[in-house]
């Protein structure tokens, strides 16, 4: 049986310290070029321009952040193709995020 994983409880969080200091991760699948994490931004929470050499996708759960001018709430999906910068990120209140990074292209038009 494989494991499953409660991403509402209070276990599996680790410090990320590919973050800024304070962030936490909860990581829900580590493949070789695909991941898949929850991940808990902090109050005051700031990361520079990035980019990946993945997909990535968000899913903003709760609490917000800003990027690139606009304010994103809960409820807000957004994709971001590989080598595509994205950023900075900024949440004033905090944030939970479901991150997933993937090796396929994402086709948007």
């Amino acid at each position: 049986m494989k494991e499953t994983i409660n991403v509402y409880d209070d276990s599996h969080w680790v410090d990320a310290p590919e973050y800024p200091s304070g962030t936490k991760k909860k990581v829900l699948r580590d493949e070789e070029d695909a991941k898949t994490i929850l991940l808990k931004l902090p109050k005051g929470f700031f990361m520079a321009p990035h980019s990946h050499l993945t997909t990535e996708q968000h899913f903003l759960i709760d609490g917000e952040y800003i990027s690139e001018g606009r304010t994103f709430h809960a409820g807000t999906y957004q994709l971001f193709d590989a080598h595509e910068t994205h950023g900075p990120f900024e949440s004033k209140t905090g944030a939970l995020i479901l991150v997933v990074w993937d090796p396929y292209p994402s086709n948007k038009q």
